[in-house]
């Protein structure tokens, strides 16, 4: 009888000391039900609470618990690529420590990769959000559908989801350091499928997915995924030149045929100013591309260790021999 499959569970988790020791009791009544081996990765990213003391008490008890700490907060993204590079399991599944994303769900994630699907996402069905969150989330999931990643959920879905093992062989592969983990695993083209659930609120503390972050979010989702900017660029000047050249033109009737001189200082420094402020929205762009390339030119880690629980052997410089291996 061959032994039953094991899966990874990669949790990033930033000041969450009071939601950990419930999520780890609410995962363990989903493993109970399983005919699965498990390991719970945890990525504290650089907490300044009790958060890794929480993970070491969780690890003592249950060695399956396992854990990375960084020296510093390298973001929620980097966080998951970790807990990939270390998951050793058949399959793995990608959640939050806020129990937002319901460990219930996990029996279905399941069921549909045991069905085949190599990609099984949690699509927000319902979100107990503010309105005007619910509504940037809207326009941001349409417009990435539209113009960077069709395939993607439609009601969004974050990172919730659960990869088969083919999957992520294939995103620790990716070297993209300004990482949009839902765009790298939804670009990688596997099967797929959805499970819709509701997403209830925080159980405890707060949010750290601020709007600002939300907007780095989706520049870089367009920027990684779409050659929209860019083309605007170009349509843009397009535009620009066909109306200079038509307004030209007019200026240059009305003076020969009808003697009259257009003017107007006002209609000028509208003019003035309108293409300064696209010229500096060009740049702009232009910056967003240009800093991405510096950022990955300089070939800095991804992470840098500060502590590790259930991984034997790993140094405090895996992340920068994880970089060297995928450039080798």
């Amino acid at each position: 009888m061959p032994p039953p499959p094991l899966i990874s569970v990669v949790i990033p988790a930033f000041n969450e000391e009071d939601n950990i020791p419930v999520l780890y009791e609410r995962l363990m009544e989903v493993a109970a039900r399983e005919p699965v081996d498990w390991e719970f990765i945890f990525i504290d990213d650089g907490s300044t609470d009790g958060t890794y003391a929480v993970l070491e008490s969780l690890h003592a008890r249950d060695p399956r618990v396992k854990a990375l700490s960084f020296t510093r907060n390298f973001g929620s993204h980097v966080g998951i690529a970790a807990g990939l590079q270390v998951a050793s399991g058949d399959a793995a599944i990608i959640m939050a420590a806020d129990l937002q994303d319901p460990p219930q769900v996990l029996h279905e994630f399941l069921d549909r990769w045991r069905k085949g699907y190599k990609i099984v996402w949690g699509v927000r069905a319902k979100r107990d959000d503010p309105l005007g969150k619910r509504i940037f989330a809207a326009l941001f999931y349409r417009l990435i559908r539209r113009v960077a990643l069709p395939d993607y959920p439609e009601g969004g879905t974050g990172s919730f989801c659960l990869l088969d093992r083919d999957v992520v062989e294939a995103f620790s592969s990716f070297r993209e350091r300004n990482r949009v983990t839902f765009g790298l695993i939804s670009w990688s083209g596997f099967s797929q499928t959805e499970v819709p659930y509701e997403r209830p609120q925080r159980h405890s503390g707060t949010s750290k997915w601020s709007f600002g972050r939300q907007i780095k979010a989706a520049i870089d989702t367009l920027l990684a995924f779409s050659y929209a900017p860019v083309r605007l660029i170009s349509l843009l000047g397009i535009v620009v030149s066909v109306l200079s050249f038509l307004w030209g033109f007019v200026v240059i009737f009305k003076r020969i045929f009808g003697g009259v001189a257009v003017e107007g200082f006002a209609a000028l420094m509208v003019a003035v100013l309108f293409l300064g402020g696209m010229q500096l929205i060009v740049l702009g762009i232009l910056g967003e591309y240009l800093w991405r390339i510096l950022d990955e030119v300089r070939g800095r880690p991804l992470f840098v260790l500060r502590a590790q629980l259930g991984f034997p052997g790993l140094g405090q410089r895996q992340g920068a021999e994880s970089r060297s291996e995928a450039e080798d």
